[in-house]
């Protein structure tokens, strides 16, 4: 077989066949994986989640991981953050003609470990190859689908006066390491990506403090971004402590050197999460005794003064108002 994806591999006959099963049909196979046109599922009673995101990261390996690891981080958390307990996944492979196999195959790899770790299954999918130059790399669209625990709502509209803020580990991570690793600023710093599922943590946290308001992923804008969304939707103001805001010392040096806030840079294995503050403590202790959310912490409180924005405590005391989100900082990090 071709050691490089080929037109032939996307035009659906012999050559399709030896791509998903040399590739895909290798690492996703399970009993609910299907080669027909569509998945037939048992889904238990109750609420679903339903989500689908498109991941074009360039490049497509980072430190801490590579585009196939990100379509199932990606999609599980978004799953999650709606208080469900994440189940399948179905994928979709555009795929640049001229794309070593081997690459396909350590994302195709990546993507397995993930789902594993995350208690999704793969069970459908498609497999495009666009001519050269139509497309950088590989981009891959996936979709999930969750069960929502009785009794969850974790809407940005739900934030309230009074509720804490949380954030489950340093920000500005993932951002940071996909910029790095353009190598545009020949920068030499040693960043790796956050990237990883949680939906093991929020499942902790929610059994632990079960009146959780808001529970949202950092994605791209990062946490800054997310703290705007949940004021817009809620109505009330965000009130944040610079010296709580966790900052890892390689990402701000970058961020010094470069001008950058690390509140706007992209996260893909962070959570916003906004607590009533009798349960915030059994929330911290549930994040930190679960992978990936063990730095969490209280970085502010939500509060009736200055609806609709987010305010900021420096350092040295005063009061200023974060600058709402505009233009895309970094283009393509997910």
């Amino acid at each position: 077989m071709d050691e490089f994806v080929t037109l032939a591999h996307g035009a659906g006959g012999k050559q399709t066949s030896e791509l998903i099963d040399r590739v895909f049909k290798r690492h996703f196979d399970n009993p609910d994986l299907t080669a027909d046109d569509a998945a037939v599922l048992d889904v238990p009673a109750g609420r679903i989640a339903v989500s689908t995101d498109g991941f074009i990261v360039s490049p497509a390996f980072f430190p801490g991981g590579n585009v196939g690891k990100l379509s199932i981080c990606g999609t599980v958390n978004d799953v999650a953050c709606m208080g469900a307990t994440p189940l399948y996944l179905t994928c979709s492979f555009v795929i640049e003609e001229g794309y070593p196999l081997e690459r396909l195959d350590q994302i195709a790899a990546a993507m397995e470990r993930t789902a594993a770790e995350a208690g999704v299954r793969i069970v459908a999918g498609d497999t495009k190859v666009a001519g050269k130059g139509q497309v950088d790399g590989v981009f891959i669209t996936t979709t999930g689908i969750g069960l929502v625990r009785e009794g969850a709502e974790t809407s940005g509209a739900d934030a309230r006066p009074g509720d804490v803020v949380i954030v489950t580990g340093d920000v500005g991570r993932h951002g940071c390491a996909i910029m790095l690793a353009r190598d545009d600023f020949g920068i030499d710093a040693d960043v790796t990506s956050d990237c990883a599922p949680l939906a093991q943590a929020i499942g902790a946290a929610l059994d632990a403090a079960p009146h959780i308001h808001t529970i949202r992923d950092a994605t791209r804008g990062g946490v800054g971004t997310v703290l705007y969304e949940i004021a817009h939707q809620s109505g009330a103001g965000v009130w944040l402590d610079a010296t709580s805001v966790p900052v890892a010392p390689e990402v701000a040096g970058v961020c010094g050197m470069l001008g950058l806030e690390p509140l706007y840079l992209a996260c893909e294995g962070r959570l916003v999460v906004i607590v009533p503050a009798e349960e915030a403590d059994a929330a911290l202790d549930a994040f930190r005794r679960s992978p990936h959310t063990e730095g969490a912490t209280v970085i502010g409180r939500i509060s009736d003064e200055a609806a609709g924005r987010v305010v900021m405590t420096t350092e040295i005391g005063t009061q200023t108002i974060l600058p709402e989100p505009g233009n895309e900082l970094l283009p393509r990090i997910c």
